[in-house]
């Protein structure tokens, strides 16, 4: 294949356009320009592109879905977390850009850390030779990108409040929304993103039982997503039951999306089992 169409020359592109966007969000919410914020978003639909054409190019070469190591997995990782933000930026007609600044570094730590993984095509074990694999995945994208979001979000929350109980806002988190504006996206980012977790449980069930014979083992990877998704429960039951919020809430975003990469990095290189695939 001509290089300058191969996957991994769109890999570079999306990564380097990755770290264009994300220069370009904190400039807008330093500048105020709206130029600058609308640059940002084009330069981060562009990797999306370049990053989709990435993995088709994946799937043709190895001929199957690019979703059965971990530098196929990073790779979607990072393109579920521009995904679902430029979904949300959308939806909520770029009123609220700022957010890129706190998301994009996000994907592109996930692509750094694609970077370093082995690139080479390997045959499918037989347990990855099904399709509730595709469907398992494919939850995943959306369920870890949103985690991401809410991750970035609450990082965000809790600068804007540590600086306003002092009393002097400053300039920089003076261009954030408002703590209840922030909390907010941080519910429903969270909300979408345990929808699509509990999908990730469910289909890697059903796959568990075709592959395995037993629907749950309590492997590694099951058990920290599992613990995972009580996590967000417990954060979602809170936010209905008691009204919960504020630094609290921003603390469980956090905690639950370090717990969604311990699932993906750490039960790979510290617990491996039958999910541990490199």
């Amino acid at each position: 294949m001509d290089p300058v169409f191969s996957e991994q020359a769109f890999f570079v592109s999306t990564f380097a356009l990755y770290i264009l966007a994300a220069i370009f969000y904190v400039y807008y919410f330093t500048s105020g320009k709206n130029s600058a914020g609308k640059r940002a978003t084009y330069i981060a639909a562009a990797g999306l592109f370049t990053h989709t054409a990435a993995i088709v190019l994946r799937t043709v070469e190895a001929q199957r879905a690019p979703l059965s190591n971990q530098y196929e997995f990073a790779s979607v990782f990072a393109f579920g977390i521009v995904l679902c933000y430029i979904i949300l930026e959308q939806r909520y007609r770029a009123r609220y850009q700022v957010f890129g600044a706190f998301v994009m570094p996000f994907a592109i730590i996930v692509m750094a850390y694609a970077a370093t993984l082995p690139r080479d095509i390997r045959p499918l074990m037989p347990a990855l030779q099904s399709w509730w694999l595709k469907f398992h995945v494919g939850t995943a994208i959306f369920a870890y990108g949103s985690f991401a979001i809410a991750c970035g979000l609450a990082f965000m929350y809790l600068y804007r409040a540590r600086r306003e109980e002092s009393g002097q806002l400053g300039f920089v988190a003076g261009k954030f929304p408002s703590l209840a504006v922030i909390d907010d996206f941080i519910y429903k980012t969270v909300a979408f993103g345990f929808l699509f977790q509990t999908l990730v449980i469910v289909t890697g069930a059903v796959w568990a039982e075709q592959a395995w014979g037993r629907y749950w083992g309590w492997d590694p990877k099951e058990t920290w997503s599992l613990i995972t998704w009580f996590i967000y429960a417990i954060y979602l039951h809170a936010r209905f039951t008691r009204g919960w919020g504020g630094k609290k809430a921003a603390w469980f975003a956090i905690l639950g999306f370090a717990c969604v990469l311990f699932t993906y990095i750490g039960v790979n290189v510290l617990l491996p089992g039958l999910h541990s695939y490199r």
